[in-house]
């Protein structure tokens, strides 16, 4: 079982960034596929982004030209930058992780390891 853990959430005023990481135990990284997910009290877990083992991404229409996923790969770690944030961004933000290719990255089930999530909360 892959070990994940979020960090980097936290309060900021909006229109201000923040930058979540993702650390995913694991000798084999490299391969894992990644995703970021958020869910707001009352609502589902929805997709935000993700990054394929060999760096493709994707986003949804909601975060794109805000939101950027990367990974370091040495350090076991993915990162969600956070741009231009509104309170509407407010949520627990949840990294995921598969040691396979994940056919559709949208889906969280598809995903097989979770991180406890990380709060984020933009004022107005």
């Amino acid at each position: 079982q892959v070990q994940v853990v979020e960090s980097g959430g936290g309060l900021v005023q909006a229109g201000g960034s923040l930058r979540l990481s993702c650390v995913a135990s694991g000798r084999t990284f490299s391969s894992y596929a990644l995703g970021w997910f958020r869910q707001a009290p009352g609502k589902e877990r929805e997709f935000v982004t993700s990054i394929s083992w060999s760096g493709n991404t994707d986003y949804a229409d909601s975060v794109k030209g805000r939101f950027t996923i990367s990974r370091d790969n040495a350090k076991n770690t993915a990162y969600l930058q956070m741009n231009s944030l509104k309170p509407e961004h407010t949520a627990v933000y949840y990294c995921a992780a598969r040691r396979l290719p994940v056919s559709d990255p949208r889906v969280p089930r598809n995903y097989d390891s979770w991180g406890q999530g990380t709060q984020v909360t933009v004022s107005p």
